[in-house]
């Protein structure tokens, strides 16, 4: 059955915020601890028209933290690259906006959804919803220093008694944003329950600047039902593409009316290594090791002997042991006699 987005002509397929056209309409989430350098390179390389860094304290860049400034770093292959930014301070957050841009982001992002405690304590992220006059001054503030397209990622307010988000979205357009990402939970809701998509939709119809959908994209095929559900103008795809970051290039194979391709095991091979490489580059050996036990949740998912496998990790601290346990893993898994009568965990 065809879909009203398949078989796109190739400027229906871009995404224009601001002055900038992106390749397509599908953005990689910012994530704490995962939309580092590496991430977000696989995800540009599998189809990613947009990557976001981690969010980024305007604080720690306005003070000059050498820890907060490294979070800008990024290959000149992500490009263009979106830069999330978080606090409280109208003021810090436009000189934020500024440092961002002189090093070398394209987009800035203003967080105004993220519900975690030590977040929205200090009234950043999802706070800020709760305080309408709070975000005009921000919004005014970071366009006003924001000499690239800025955006900004909401959520539907701080809780059902606080459903604002027309009226943010309304005050975020006035002042001059050119995109928004409305993520349809309640702050209060953190991750829990189902994202309502009607949400979208109401924000779409309510503004003229372009908005992106964001929430419970787990499947490619829901990325494609989000637009056709809601209007948006893109889709924004985080936890999604953890372990999967082979879902943009799945959607991409969807709406061109193909069958969405699934990756093989040198395939996925590949992009562990690589991703354990690139990790070890920046942040030592040592350090990328342990946080690839974790992402090897999600990228060995469904695949026999995987929890096995993932235990082979412990205790790895170096790259040449890691590739050594990745490619006998792999290596048996090539055999078919290997892989009868495993169990897929």
């Amino acid at each position: 059955m065809s879909h009203p987005f398949n078989r796109q002509s190739r400027t229906d397929s871009m995404l224009k915020i601001g002055n900038l056209s992106l390749k397509n309409r599908l953005i990689m989430a910012p994530m704490a601890g995962i939309t580092n350098p590496p991430f977000r390179l696989i995800a540009k390389r599998l189809g990613a028209g947009l990557v976001v860094t981690e969010m980024v304290s305007a604080v720690g860049l306005s003070r000059g933290h050498e820890k907060t400034l490294r979070y800008l770093d990024g290959s000149s292959e992500e490009k263009p690259l979106s830069v999330q930014i978080f606090g409280a301070d109208p003021q810090i957050m436009a000189m934020a906006a500024e440092i961002a841009v002189e090093k070398g982001a394209d987009l800035v992002d203003i967080n105004m959804g993220c519900p975690a405690r030590k977040v929205i304590k200090n009234g950043s992220g999802g706070a800020l919803l709760r305080d309408p006059a709070a975000v005009r001054h921000m919004v005014a503030a970071v366009r006003k220093a924001c000499r690239v397209p800025l955006t900004v990622k909401i959520r539907a307010g701080w809780s059902d008694h606080e459903a604002n988000f027309l009226e943010i979205a309304g005050i975020i357009e006035d002042c001059g944003a050119d995109a928004i990402t409305i993520h349809p939970r309640f702050v209060k809701q953190g991750f829990s329950g189902q994202a309502d998509w009607r949400i979208i939709r109401e924000v779409k119809k309510s503004v003229a600047i372009p908005v992106v959908g964001n929430g419970d994209v787990f499947k490619p095929e829901l990325a494609l039902r989000m637009r056709e559900e809601t209007g948006c103008d893109g889709v924004m795809i985080g936890r999604g593409a953890m372990g999967n970051p082979w879902i943009f290039r799945q959607i991409l194979d969807l709406e061109q009316g193909l069958e969405a391709r699934l990756p093989d095991l040198p395939e996925r091979r590949a992009v562990i290594a690589t991703h354990f490489e690139l990790l070890s580059g920046i942040i030592g050996e040592n350090r990328a090791s342990k946080l690839m036990r974790g992402l090897l949740l999600g990228y060995t998912k469904g695949l026999p002997h995987s929890s096995r496998f993932r235990g082979s990790f412990t205790g790895i601290r170096d790259f040449r042991t890691m590739m050594e346990v990745l490619d006998q893993y792999f290596a048996a898994l090539m055999e078919p006699r290997e892989m009868s009568g495993d169990e897929t965990t």
